[in-house]
């Protein structure tokens, strides 16, 4: 059974190359285009693994990851930022809203994959 994968990104190319790498590796996608789309996919999907940029309107992305980790279903699903972000200050606040783990933009995707399959596992 393949996993579940729900990307978070408000930029239309970064979704594109998310899910062409991920539906390559064999993991079925589903996306939302900012923290507030994120939660409402949320509502309706149980995904394995969630990706998140940092940078994006209505709710960036350490507030999408406090409301995620602040519901018990949630509260120990994987989360990785994907961010373009390279500040020590933004991964420590990250990791402090939740975060699993941290990968900078340009992504290589065979990288995000083992990362995935990591934090899956």
């Amino acid at each position: 059974m393949s996993l579940t994968i729900l990307t978070v990104d408000d930029s239309r190319a970064m979704r594109d190359m998310l899910r062409h790498s991920l539906l390559a590796a064999g993991f079925r996608v589903v996306q939302a285009e900012d923290g507030v789309h994120g939660l409402e996919v949320l509502a309706a999907e149980s995904p394995d693994v969630i990706v998140t940029d940092i940078n994006m309107p209505r709710m960036d992305g350490f507030r999408f990851i406090e409301a995620v980790r602040s519901d018990d279903t949630n509260r120990a699903m994987p989360v990785l930022v994907l961010t373009t972000e390279t500040d020590i200050d933004k991964k420590m606040r990250a990791k402090q809203a939740g975060a699993t783990g941290w990968i900078v933009k340009p992504f290589d995707p065979e990288k995000l994959v083992d990362a995935i399959r990591r934090v899956s596992a």
